[in-house]
């Protein structure tokens, strides 16, 4: 955005609940929102994010740590604190709403958690694995006492084996200690920052995705690697495992509807090919999604099983009938058009209040008619993607921004060689987490010069890295002409770069016109815009004349195009809905006969 000035195997996973565990009421739902939605009032204590959270490789027992723990807020190099603040729901971030504590935690400051709980005796004989989903950003853990892990990023999930820790019997104790800088360090953070305006939001610090334990035997499945070649027929499948010795064996199984369709075994440090006759192919109008189940033998022994979900799609370039190079899907010219999603949400801020809440953004982006939707310098829980894999919804996904920021016209920026290695480890474990699902199309290492450095490098080790994928180079402003697309913003628009025999025309943000609606906005006066309207007619009219002109741009060769936004944001009032997601701001009907428009032949 431009600075101006599964399937039901998923749905099985049974997580056990926690006992109350003496936190004060300060977490208990006592939410003071400025601005609530719908699902505000559901949030309460053990009903905070119960969804299994890995939807892509899920195993039936698990215990969520969601729910109330202690905080405090300390100087940064003081010690553990004796006495903790009070209480705090996770996963909801200390300065969200939702959280029941709404409070700031400046860069010379270090956020504490502590939370109690017991291993079931099922689980005698196990190892015990503990899983963040994302702490922004720098997280020390302890467990009884002990530290066992460091972990910097404030987006990738991490696992530590607590199992050594442990004291048998009885209770046991989690101590997190979270440092976050904010916009005062180098390290990816979005569009957060200390003192919001603007274009920039509220930060999110500490916990902000779901907390979990799992036990696992000895040898077991740490990651799938799922990569669909739908021109061969075949899901190539690679299995990651822990504690693997010569000899273990995996069985990958490909299902439909409970039938299976495809089997095959191999040995676990080999890649699988499976065959899958007469794929049924994934798109946004046919989202279809096999299930998987991968077993895992040690010495001729079941160690472990996990079931998934693959979707068999490719995405590619290609020139349609008139010679215009195009983004394809499945080998057929789809032109992709969405908005631009920043999931901020003004009772959670980065923390959605529930899996319906964020399921809720990817139904109305259907609804209107859009096909994709640009993920916009912020890394979502899976559940979110697993939602725009359900329901048939294109993602270009963002790598959030950090460091220092360019011109238009600026050369990249020298990153200090920590802040690179810092960035290239976060963006490998975006790839690497969310490579498995099938809705992900496009990835962006760059938006508009935020953080832009070695742009040539980076997106040459993306397109080795990630072959499967295409990469935008940069989203708007300083393109270095490498990448598969040519990316522009104009505001309102629209526009189209120039065409190129090598590289699709894509315009990555547009639109931006504003409607504040009272009640429904972060504050009541002074909210922003890049135009603003007087009401729900006026703004539809003006949108609808934006899609009038994109069209003869579509038969000119433009390949994609990225309305701002799916959402108001804290002042920004551009969104197609409200921010408390209370109201869709056009005549939804109108406005998604005129986006259909867009998905027909290019060539008329």
């Amino acid at each position: 955005m431009a600075v101006r000035m599964f399937l039901p195997m998923v749905l099985m996973a049974t997580a056990l609940t926690l006992p109350y565990s003496g936190v004060p009421a300060q977490a208990q739902g006592n939410v003071n929102a400025r601005l609530s939605t719908r699902w505000t009032a559901t949030v309460a204590l053990g009903k905070t994010w119960q969804e299994y959270p890995r939807p892509q490789l899920v195993r039936s027992d698990w215990l969520n740590l969601n729910g109330s723990w202690e905080y405090a807020v300390r100087p940064r190099n003081e010690d553990r604190p004796a006495v903790f603040d009070g209480g705090i729901l996770v996963p909801y971030p200390i300065e969200s709403a939702l959280s029941g504590v709404q409070k700031t935690v400046e860069p010379d400051f270090r956020l504490w958690y502590k939370k109690g709980f017991e291993i079931p005796s099922a689980w005698k004989g196990k190892r015990v694995l503990l899983h963040f989903g994302a702490v922004d950003w720098e997280s020390t853990v302890w467990v009884n006492g002990r530290e066992l892990a460091r972990h910097q990023g404030g987006y990738d999930p991490f696992t530590v084996d607590i199992t050594g820790a442990l004291t048998g019997r009885g209770p046991q104790e989690i101590v997190l200690a979270v440092w976050d800088p904010s916009d005062a360090g180098y390290q990816p953070r979005g569009k957060q920052v200390l003192r919001p305006e603007g274009i920039w939001y509220t930060p999110t610090t500490g916990i902000w995705q779901t907390v979990w334990l799992e036990p696992v035997a000895d040898t077991s499945i740490s990651r799938l690697k799922l990569t669909p070649d739908v021109d061969r027929s075949v899901l190539r499948v690679s299995a990651e495992c822990t504690g693997a010795v010569a000899g273990c064996t995996v069985t990958v199984r490909a299902l439909d509807g409970g039938r299976t369709v495809a089997e095959k075994t191999g040995k676990a440090a080999d890649e699988l090919e499976l065959p899958i006759k007469n794929p049924r192919l994934w798109s946004p109008d046919s989202p279809f999604l096999y299930d998987l189940e991968v077993t895992l033998q040690a010495n001729g022994k079941l160690t472990d099983t996990v079931s998934g979900y693959f979707g068999m799609r490719k995405i590619s370039m290609g020139k349609d009938s008139q010679g215009y190079l195009r983004l394809m899907l499945n080998n057929a010219p789809l032109f992709q058009f969405g908005p631009l999603d920043q999931g901020f949400w003004p009772d959670g801020l980065y923390t959605a209040p529930s899996d319906e809440a964020l399921k809720y953004d990817v139904e109305v982006t259907k609804q209107l008619g859009f096909n994709m939707a640009r993920k916009h310098v912020k890394i979502e829980p899976d559940r979110w993607y697993y939602w725009c894999d359900k329901l048939g919804l294109l993602v270009w996904q963002d790598m959030p921004s950090g460091d220092r920021y360019i011109g238009p016209n600026d050369k990249d920026i020298e990153r200090t060689a920590q802040s690179a290695r810092q960035f290239e480890a976060e963006l490998k474990g975006l790839i690497d987490t969310k490579y498995n699902h099938p809705s992900i199309v496009m990835w962006v290492p760059f938006n508009e010069g935020w953080g832009q450095y070695a742009t040539e490098r980076i997106t040459d080790w993306i397109k080795r890295y990630d072959p499967s994928r295409l990469v935008n180079n940069t989203s708007g402003w300083s393109d270095r002409n490498v990448g598969d697309v040519y990316d522009i913003h104009r505001y309102p628009g629209p526009d189209m770069p120039p065409l190129s025999n090598t590289r699709a025309a894509v315009l990555g943000e547009f639109g931006g016109l504003g409607l504040p609606l009272k009640g429904h906005t972060w504050q009541d006066e002074k909210n922003w815009g890049y135009r603003s309207f007087e009401n729900s007619e006026a703004l539809t009219a003006a949108y609808l004349d934006l899609i009038e002109k994109l069209v003869p741009l579509k038969n000119r060769g433009l390949a994609a195009a990225v309305y701002t936004q799916t959402s108001d944001v804290e002042i920004e009032v551009n969104g197609l809905m409200t921010y408390d997601r209370a109201l869709i701001k056009m005549d939804a009907a109108k406005i998604s006969a005129a986006n259909k428009r867009l998905y027909g032949n290019p060539a008329k």
